[in-house]
């Protein structure tokens, strides 16, 4: 049964995205390839950095980029598989919204692949599992899908999302920075652009060919540039009423998807960041794990380019979603200027904490 729902699905998957686009798309490349911020061009955005990981040091950060969130809000969070290790904890959540979004909703949709968010009733009881019962949790497709327009796509016109995300003035993409298996990295344009997709319609187009028996087919710069697309879809609708804060924390090679299967953390915590530009912020945060000594990040730098993930950045600045230079601000220590490098320097080994 499970077989003849998913070719359904991909048979709409064919009618309905792919058919978009007169001539077949060609991906891009080098996205295995990391670009020294010497070499890139255009304007600075503002990035905001603290090393102070913890509920504190999240509020500061979010304080720093929070000046158009107002209205009804949604926080876009990973909130993980059950007992996920990895994911920013909840505690610290709990007080940034106490303090800042009292009346927001963190924001979720089901998944892709069976498991223990698959349904609505399986993601709930995870969301219970997990501790996510300080605030509403709203599962965006919990209703069924809408579809939100894509400016300049090469891969789709438009992109499925869960229903309920028009529902919200303003959304809060708050983000657990880590590898991620297909992606190479998971950073704010993860966040956005699988996890604002519907379980059953927008993941599809973005992860799967149609008529493909591996659910998983699509890869490397064409994965990246659909989930960027996606993305994109989200954040136009929102226009200058989102905005990003990447954790730098338990930073595995695999995504949360993996929960307690995720491989084991060896890369150095880093810090909060935060920012108004989705680019900027993502880049930032790559740019920081280059910068690490080779011990510390060689785990991760291979996961990025093995996957060619570094594709992700390459295709926002082509579909103008931001700028891959910017002013990183040392909230630690006066809010003077700062490089990667200099945020990079000092780093202690991961210690798993009970």
């Amino acid at each position: 049964m499970k077989k003849f729902i998913f070719a359904i699905l991909l048979g709409f998957v064919s009618i309905s995205a792919f058919a978009q686009v007169k001539n077949a798309p060609v991906p891009g490349t080098d996205g295995n390839k990391y670009v020294p911020y010497e070499q890139r061009t255009g304007n600075e955005s503002v990035v905001y950095f603290t090393r102070n990981l913890s509920a504190q040091g999240l509020i500061m950060a979010y304080e720093q980029v929070c000046g158009n969130i107002s209205g009804h809000v949604g926080v876009k969070l990973h909130t993980g598989e059950p007992n996920g290790p990895n994911i920013i904890p909840r505690e610290w959540v709990k007080a940034l919204m106490a303090k800042d979004l009292p009346q927001a909703s963190i924001i979720e949709t089901n998944t892709y692949y069976a498991g223990d968010r698959y349904t609505t009733e399986q993601h709930r009881q995870t969301l219970k599992v997990n501790g996510w019962t300080f605030c509403p949790v709203d599962i965006l497709d919990e209703q069924g899908t809408t579809t939100l327009p894509i400016e300049g796509g090469k891969w789709f016109k438009k992109m499925a999302v869960g229903s309920h995300l028009t529902n919200y003035d303003a959304m809060v993409a708050l983000t657990h920075f880590k590898g991620h298996t297909q992606g190479g990295f998971g950073g704010s344009n993860k966040n956005i652009g699988i996890g604002c997709a519907d379980g059953r319609i927008g993941k599809a187009w973005i992860h799967t060919t149609p008529n493909q028996d591996n659910q998983w087919d699509i890869k490397e710069e064409e994965f990246m540039e659909r989930m960027t697309e996606s993305t994109k879809a989200t954040i136009d609708y929102f226009g200058d009423h989102v905005t990003y804060v990447n954790v730098m924390r338990n930073m595995s090679v695999s995504c949360d998807c993996e929960g307690v299967n995720a491989a084991p953390v060896v890369t150095p915590d880093v810090g909060i960041l935060s920012s108004t530009d989705i680019l900027a912020i993502d880049q930032a945060c790559i740019d920081i794990i280059y910068a690490m000594t080779a011990a510390e990040h060689h785990d991760m730098v291979e996961r990025i380019e093995t996957r060619h993930g570094l594709r992700q950045l390459s295709y926002m600045k082509e579909l103008g979603m931001g700028n891959n230079r910017y002013i990183l601000i040392d909230l630690d220590n006066g809010c003077r200027r700062i490089t990667a490098a200099e945020a990079a320097q000092g780093l202690k080994p991961f210690v798993k904490k009970n």
